[in-house]
């Protein structure tokens, strides 16, 4: 992961427990490399541009690690959601035109 953490992570789920720790770090590198391919930048770009992660792309990023935590399959007897529109508004200003 280059922004996120695991203990940022484990803070934001509320996690206590290690048993899932490399679970969670690969949610967290999916997370990162997702909003990444959204924006259009790498992430030596990303650093290029504003020198450091923005916080709304830190928290877009952890909205999707805790979409993935909760729903670890796209076939589900719950109701699936989207990730919420928040993280559109989130994100959208760092896209690449």
């Amino acid at each position: 992961m280059n922004w996120l953490n695991l203990p940022t992570i484990k803070e934001h789920l509320r996690i206590t427990e290690d048993y899932e720790d490399e679970m969670l770090k690969i949610y967290g590198d999916s997370a990162e490399e997702t909003v990444l391919n959204y924006i259009g930048m790498t992430y030596e770009e990303l650093l290029g541009k504003y020198s450091t992660v923005p916080v709304p792309i830190k928290h877009a990023t952890l909205m999707l690690v805790d979409v993935s935590y909760q729903q670890r399959s796209p076939i589900s007897a719950t109701n699936m959601y989207l990730v919420p529109y928040t993280f559109d508004v989130l994100i959208k200003p760092y896209m690449q035109l």
